[in-house]
């Protein structure tokens, strides 16, 4: 953009202009830009937006959008100001990508969609439009979008990589939680003393003492719109001396005040004209003038209001400032507000849009009104289907407002609760549980308030306190719902297995006895895992491995619904592994993995991809794990809610890298701790005694082990634990620890009978056992372990074997089991572990140097991953739907890939990649 003599309204903004004309020219050579602008209301955000738009054409294409106060509950809003100009592209979408933004959008009627859908079709609609020309979109106001335009629109900033699309976007500067903290940001200041005073003389008509020309500027801080407008409100005396300046009020209402005085100076029909306009943010004239008509009201009305500034007219209505349109609000009489209204809400298209008017209907109410409220509740279904939990949940409390049946109530009070539950915003609905119950509630309506509270308490940084609440509510759900009941138990016994450590007064084995005594089961998958888990968690691994290995039969088959699924299998994951059933656990994971992504649940998203990312870790994939970890960590973005670093501290501590391990450690801890989830504890102490022992850091692995192993009732980790402590104590010279260990091993291994249950007793039983018979032990656990998927377990065993041999001065046998170990270790990545094999091997009497699996490989997690799934033949949208990237980033990140192989093409991707 070449830039151009700036207006009066851009004084002193060079450096700021110049930065937009730098982001232009990077859009317009075909890279993605990202652009907050920060500043206090009046400081000239919209008037550089203004600029920014100007210098388009014809080379880049404009897209706008600004969010209102007044249509923040509305969803999608502000994405569809934004999209609708392109949405003559929208078939060229893949097809859930657009189904998902038809639906939001109003097109047609379909399953709710996924904010994560809406935030993939909206990046593709962008880049595709941007695959024509260059593509800018302007979003000013952006504090007020509403929630769900707001999160789609800063996954998208977060996803454009290599696209020609700039976002822009203007926000109120004490809006630091927003959406968009962390992007590129401008922040917009006062101008200098020097601009400031050159305004200011501008709009002064008489003589004004320069010491009271100094206060203005000093207390609006350069503010251009105060420096515009502060002196339209003050008389020649007030302005002439200073006195007008003596009420210390803030900036913001300073100036709201400021165009209220202006208001009160127009007839009552202008002013009523702009109440209308003001609550109908779109602008449409002709809905306007209809509504005025019904006001009688004429359409010329409005030209007062034009003649002093405060609006322009052209297609639409445009206020002077977001600080005049909330001025016009505040200072209308409740009178008129409810019957502009009621106006606008008989010329709104009931058909066409059916929200707008019913929202308007229930501001136009004087009192309760049934008919509205049932409307409303029409509307908090539509805006669920459409994705919009948030605005579901605004609509349910209007209605709740406007109730006339205290029967109704505690339904929409729930409906809403669950709503603001569902969209992330716990406080919210917990305020509205607090209210409905101070009510006497029936039954069932009291058991689905205890559902949901103790739902809040474990997906928020609570989650101590959701056993307790969901076990008493499963108890009461016994009497009104037995299959409910059960199901509420399955939840409580999950959330107990989470809260480990960390339990209060009722922790897994309170909730496992409770469930034994819960009605009796049936057949359903849910209910045989349900009864397995609590009797193992009961009576111990010898009485129920046998019924959880006939749930997780049943759980492999197609009668789990998707529901259930996605509800539960990360469970049936666990227990998998819990009983030492590696082929059960890629089963779940596995599946889990690919319908939380079809599905875009992003609440067990996070769940299924660390799932499957323990998997990989024993499998020795480590390219793969670490890409799942960059997954994480995007979906954690677009949530907003991050889970503790799980994945990479693990994926550090089997790579050998302390200091990583040792950073993430500390914050890993802190979030456990501080959402009440003690698994995570074990989680972290496993890691370390797996880091220490590759380390050969014996006595801290032990202390990490111990610690780890302390908790059972935690199942899994706290098993594994137990494996890591027989080597730590081994080594560290505490064989009576180590054979203690082995012991409460062996009542979890001898109950599975698997090949890795069987291969790693086998392994351990030799690190406390002496001569031949340890070198039976070592020998059977190679064997076992050699058949299974796990590899760096086989490795494992292969170390210690070689380990052993070399102390019993077996040199060459050793030089065998070790170098094997060496080769694997070396080639999967487990560094630690490979260096201690170096190093045997080194003691042995063969010359080695230390590899680097890092310097070898070259590539970034994202670049495997992408490079796997294109050699698999996927192509590039259905890559970019798999990792929320855009299709032209996809092949950005493979030419990279081509580049580091020495390939030109996909078509050579599967030969080359046998070593990535």
């Amino acid at each position: 953009m070449t830039s151009h003599r700036l207006p009066t309204e851009l004084r002193g903004r060079q450096s700021e202009c110049a930065t937009l004309d730098a982001l232009v020219g990077n859009v317009r050579a075909g890279a993605s830009q990202v652009l907050v602008l920060r500043g206090e209301a009046g400081v000239g955000k919209t008037a550089l937006l203004d600029y920014l738009a100007s210098g388009l054409r014809p080379t880049c294409r404009l897209a706008r959008a600004a969010g209102a106060e007044s249509e923040a509950a509305l969803p999608f809003s502000g994405l569809h100001q934004l999209c609708a100009p392109m949405l003559d592209h929208l078939d060229r979408l893949p097809g859930p990508q657009r189904d998902a933004l038809a639906t939001a959008f109003g097109m047609h009627i379909g399953p709710p969609p996924d904010r994560f859908l809406i935030g993939l079709a909206v990046l593709s609609l962008l880049a595709d439009v941007a695959e024509e020309q260059p593509l800018v979109c302007v979003i000013d106001d952006a504090q007020w979008l509403d929630p769900i335009s707001a999160q789609t629109l800063a996954f998208v900033a977060r996803r454009q990589l290599a696209d020609p699309v700039a976002l822009v976007f203007a926000i109120r500067g004490e809006h630091e939680d927003s959406d968009l903290t962390g992007q590129p940001t401008l922040n917009v200041r006062g101008l200098g003393d020097a601009d400031a005073h050159a305004l200011l003389e501008s709009v002064l008509t008489g003589d004004v003492d320069h010491r009271v020309r100094e206060t203005i500027v000093a207390e609006t801080r350069g503010n251009p719109l105060a420096l515009l407008e502060l002196p339209r409100g003050l008389s020649t005396a007030e302005l002439s001396f200073g006195f007008g300046l003596a009420d210390a009020v803030p900036l913001e209402t300073h100036l709201e005040q400021g165009f209220a005085q202006r208001l009160a100076a127009l007839p009552g029909p202008t002013r009523l004209f702009l109440l209308a306009a003001a609550l109908e943010p779109v602008g449409d004239l002709s809905l306007l003038g209809r509504a005025m008509q019904r006001l009688d009201v004429d359409l010329a009305a409005s030209a007062p209001a034009v003649r002093v500034g405060l609006i322009e007219l052209s297609a639409r209505v445009r206020f002077r400032h977001p600080l005049v349109r909330s001025a016009v609000v505040r200072a209308a009489e409740v009178t008129d507000l409810r019957a502009v209204h009621l106006a606008l809400a008989e010329e709104t298209d009931p058909e066409l849009d059916p929200d707008r008017r019913a929202w308007h209907l229930a501001h136009a109410a004087s009192g309760p009104d049934e008919e509205v409220a049932v409307e409303l509740e029409r509307c908090a279904d539509r805006a669920r289907a459409r994705g919009g939990l948030a605005a579901q949940a605004a609509f349910l409390e209007r209605a709740i407002e406007l109730t006339q049946d205290p029967a109704r109530r505690p339904a929409r009070i729930l409906a809403a609760a669950r709503a603001w539950h569902q969209s992330g915003s716990s406080d919210a609905a917990l305020a509205l549980l607090a209210d409905i119950e101070t009510a006497p509630l029936e039954g069932p309506t009291r058991a689905r308030v205890e559902v949901l509270r103790a739902q809040i308490a474990f997906f928020s940084s609570h989650g101590r306190d959701a056993p307790p609440l969901l076990l008493s509510a499963a108890r009461r759900m016994e009497a009104v719902d037995a299959t409910a009941a059960r199901d509420i138990y399955l939840d409580a016994l999950a959330a107990g297995l989470m809260v480990g450590r960390l339990a209060g007064d009722v922790d897994a084995r309170d909730v496992a006895r409770a469930a034994r005594a819960a009605p009796p089961s049936t057949e359903r998958p849910a209910d045989l895992l349900l009864d397995g888990m609590a009797l193992l968690m009961t009576d111990g691994y010898a009485e129920g491995v046998p019924p959880l290995r006939s749930a997780l039969n049943a759980w492999r088959t197609d009668e789990v619904s998707v529901a259930d699924a996605l509800r539960w299998l990360w469970l049936a994951t666990h227990a998998a592994h819990d009983v030492w059933d590696d082929e059960s656990w890629e089963v779940f994971c596995t599946r889990h993995l690919r319908l939380a992504r079809q599905a875009g649940a992003l609440a067990v998203l996070p769940i299924a991809l660390n799932s499957r990312m323990g998997l990989h870790f024993l499998a020795g994939e480590f390219a793969e794990a670490a890409a799942l970890v960059d997954e994480v960590s995007t979906v954690n973005e677009v949530m907003g809610n991050p889970l503790p670093p799980y994945g990479a501290l693990a994926l550090a501590a089997w790579q050998g890298r302390p200091e990583i391990v040792s950073g993430l450690t500390r914050s890993t801890v802190a979030e456990a701790a501080a959402r009440g989830e003690g698994m995570g504890l074990s989680i972290v102490d496993y890691s370390s005694a797996v880091l220490h022992n590759g380390l050969g850091n014996y006595q801290e692995a032990l202390r990490a082990a111990e610690q780890g192993a302390g908790y059972p009732d935690e199942l899994g980790f706290s098993t594994w634990s137990l494996v890591e402590l027989v080597e730590a104590a081994a080594r560290s010279g505490h064989p009576d620890g180590a054979a203690d260990a082995f012991e409460l091993l062996t009542r979890t291994t001898r109950a599975s009978g698997t090949d890795w249950a069987l291969g790693i007793e086998s392994r351990s039983h030799a690190q406390v056992s002496r001569g031949e018979a340890a070198e039976g032990y070592y020998v059977e656990a190679v064997e076992r372990l050699g058949r299974t998927r796990l590899r760096v377990e086989h490795a494992r065993a292969q170390l210690l074997y070689g380990e052993w041999l070399r102390r019993e001065n077996r040199r060459r046998e050793a030089r065998n089991h070790l170098r094997s170990a060496y080769d694997l270790l070396t080639e999967m990545g487990v560094e630690a572990f490979a260096e201690r094999a170096r190093r045997e091997l080194v003691a042995t009497g063969e010359t080695l140097r230390s590899r680097s699996v890092e310097a070898r490989e070259g590539f970034t997690a994202q670049e495997a991953q992408i490079a796997r799934l294109a050699a698999e033949g996927r192509t590039n949208p259905e890559i970019g739907a798999e990792l929320f990237l855009s299709p032209r980033t996809v092949e950005w990140h493979l030419h990279k890939v081509f580049a580091k192989l020495g390939i030109g093409s996909r078509r050579e991707l599967s030969g080359t990649l046998l070593n990535v």
